[in-house]
């Protein structure tokens, strides 16, 4: 458990003599642990922050100061993105590598944002404001944040897969289709990997911060317009994007904002690719319950989930 001294140490050289409040655990994954704070100066002042750190040591993530120079790298482009006030990529006094930013007010929570009635105007102009944010990740100078991989997308789950030993028709019948119908690659940019419905702070005036850039890696920016549409995304509402706008509203805005004209098929590859994606990842996470080196609840019902993408990506190739 972390205490509120362990962060008075890393907050010292940074912050100076800051004391540490209302410390809290907020929801978050297996990889990271998320919390919020308030920094309080010497004369008094609390700044709300919030820290991020890796919860195992010898994970391979290795990305905190990438994920700095990312969140650094955005905002000078214009992305809204939270403050940076600290990052580390070694051990350091929280014993795992961290990144603590200013406190974005809003909600994160995607059922809420799709149903509670504070955020009705925030849906009707929250795919626009995707649009013009995704423009903006991509705008974002590769040299900026070095490090970045560039991989193919479809290859690395090829091989995730094979290697989880299970069969999977409906996944074998889309790296297939996929291979047919795979487009020309015309840019290579920065692409954020999880910009999703989820993975965006939103207020009742709409986009306040895209946040979670952990997947973040060079390829084509259609893969970030293709996954805000996967429909695990859109929690249960019936919009494309996020459960919240439709797709000639998120490529119109982007259209207009960088410039790039958006091909919709091209995107539906990419939808294809994220839902396979999902799937994958689904049997992964359950493989990691069912192995024994992360008992969870909540990992096991989302190995359950990887019917859903099978169905899913039969309809999105038309098997219908």
């Amino acid at each position: 458990m972390l205490t509120g001294s362990e962060l008075e140490d890393a907050l010292a050289s940074v912050l100076g003599a800051a004391r540490v409040e209302n410390l809290r655990r907020l929801s978050g994954g297996a990889s990271r642990e998320t919390w919020s704070f308030d920094a309080v100066r010497a004369d008094g002042r609390p700044e709300p922050l919030i820290l991020r750190c890796d919860t195992r040591r010898g994970t391979g993530i290795g990305q905190p100061v990438t994920e700095r120079l990312l969140f650094e790298a955005a905002a000078e482009a214009g992305v809204p993105v939270p403050r940076v006030v600290a990052g580390s990529e070694d051990d350091g006094a929280l014993g795992a590598p961290f990144l603590i930013t200013e406190h974005v007010e809003g909600e994160t929570i995607p059922r809420k944002i799709l149903r509670d009635d504070a955020f009705a105007a925030a849906r009707s102009r929250l795919a626009a404001q995707c649009g013009q944010a995704l423009a903006r990740v991509h705008a974002i100078p590769p040299d900026a944040v070095p490090g970045l991989t560039d991989e193919d997308q479809v290859g690395q789950f090829r091989s995730i897969l094979d290697a989880m030993g299970q069969p999977h028709p409906a996944f074998e019948l889309a790296f297939r289709w996929l291979s047919s119908n795979r487009p020309a690659t015309t840019r290579r940019t920065v692409v954020h990997g999880d910009f999703r419905n989820g993975n965006l702070i939103v207020g009742p005036d709409g986009l306040r911060a895209v946040i979670d850039w952990e997947l973040a890696h060079l390829g084509d920016p259609m893969e970030d317009l293709g996954w805000v549409c996967v429909k695990a995304w859109r929690f249960g509402a019936s919009l494309p994007v996020g459960g919240f706008g439709t797709r000639q509203q998120l490529f119109d805005a982007y259209a207009a904002a960088s410039g790039t004209a958006v091909d919709a098929e091209i995107v539906r590859w990419w939808e294809v690719v994220g839902t396979l994606k999902w799937g994958i990842m689904c049997i992964a996470q359950a493989a990691t319950h069912l192995s024994g080196a992360t008992r969870s609840v909540e990992l096991a019902t989302i190995g359950r989930r990887v019917c859903e993408n099978e169905w899913d990506l039969l309809d999105l190739m038309g098997a219908r």
